[in-house]
C-alpha cells in the first residue's frame, strides 16, 4: 500500500475521470494508493473541499493557509476551531513561506507561518510546511516556535542536505515530490539517498508537478507510485519495502489519520 501524503483533489482536473472525484480514487486504489491526504491551502475554499472528500473514508484532510495565498488571514483560533469540526483533519497547514518571487510580503508570510505553528500546538497536530528559497527563516520559525513539539513535514522537498538533516532534528519529515525524478534534481536526489528511512514520505501535491514520464500533465494521486518507485531505485531498495516504509511513516506522524 501507498498513501500519497500530500494533494490537492479538489484542483485536479476531473475530465479524464469522467468528471468525477470517485473516479481519481479509483485510479489511484488501482496504483495500490490507499490512503491520500487532501490539503488545504486557503480558509475560503475549505470548506468546499471538505464537503467534496466526505463521501470518501481513506481521504484525510488539513486546514491552513498557503504562504502565497491573499485571502482570509489566519488566526490561530479559527485553525484551531476548524480542525476541530471533523475527525478527518489529521494536520495543520499548509503553511510556511515561499520567497521565491520575492519577499515584499514576506512579514505577513512570517506572522501567518507563526500562528499555524502555536494552532498546531493547541490542537496537537502536525505542520505541513511549504519552503522555498527561504530555508533560514523557516528554519528559525520552527525552532523559535516549538514546532518540535508537534513535528511534521516540509513538503515538496526542494532543498539541499543540509536542511534534510535540521529539519530531522527539529522532528520533522521530508517528503518528495514528483520534482525528485526530474533529470535537473541531483540535489533532491542525493537527500533521497541519504535521509534516514523513518523520516521519509512520498507525495504528488496533484495536481502540480508530475512525475517523469508524464512531466508536463496535470497530475493525480496514482502517479505517486512513479515517485515512490523512483526513489527506491535511488537508495537501492526493493519497493515493496519503500512503500510500507513510507506508509507506516505517514500513519505514526499523522495520527489522526484512519487507515
Amino acid at each position: 500500500m501507498l498513501v500519497d501524503s500530500h494533494c490537492h483533489l479538489d484542483r485536479v482536473d476531473l475530465r479524464p475521470f469522467g468528471g468525477e472525484l470517485a473516479g481519481v480514487l479509483d485510479a489511484a486504489a488501482a496504483a495500490g494508493v490507499g490512503h491520500l491526504l487532501c490539503v488545504g491551502i486557503a480558509l475560503e475554499t475549505w470548506p468546499a473541499m471538505v464537503e467534496q472528500v466526505a463521501p470518501f473514508a481513506n481521504v484525510s484532510l488539513s486546514v491552513g493557509v498557503h504562504p502565497s495565498e491573499d485571502g482570509r488571514e489566519p488566526q490561530v483560533a479559527e485553525l484551531v476551531r476548524l480542525a476541530r469540526t471533523t475527525a478527518r483533519v489529521v494536520a495543520i497547514g499548509e503553511t510556511g513561506l515561499d520567497y521565491h518571487y520575492g519577499a515584499e510580503r514576506g512579514d505577513l508570510q512570517r506572522a501567518w507561518f507563526r500562528t499555524h505553528v502555536r494552532a498546531a500546538r493547541e490542537t496537537g497536530k502536525p505542520l505541513i510546511v511549504h519552503t522555498r528559497e527561504a530555508r533560514a527563516d523557516t528554519l528559525a520559525i520552527l525552532a523559535e516556535e516549538g514546532a518540535a513539539e508537534v513535528g511534521g513535514v516540509l513538503h515538496c522537498f526542494t532543498e539541499d542536505w543540509d536542511m534534510a538533516a535540521r529539519a530531522v532534528d527539529l522532528n520533522f519529515h521530508v517528503s518528495f515530490s514528483g520534482i525528485v525524478t526530474f533529470k535537473s534534481a541531483a540535489q533532491i536526489q542525493e537527500v533521497a539517498r541519504r535521509l534516514p528511512a523513518e523520516r521519509m514520505l512520498v507525495e504528488t501535491d496533484s495536481p502540480y508537478l508530475a512525475p517523469v514520464p508524464h512531466r508536463g500533465r496535470s497530475n493525480h494521486p496514482a502517479w505517486v507510485r512513479e515517485v515512490a518507485a523512483f526513489v527506491a531505485k535511488l537508495r537501492g531498495e526493493p519497493f515493496e519495502q519503500l512503500a510500507a516504509t513510507t506508509t507506516g511513516n505517514f500513519f505514526r506522524l499523522f495520527r489522526d489519520a484512519v487507515r
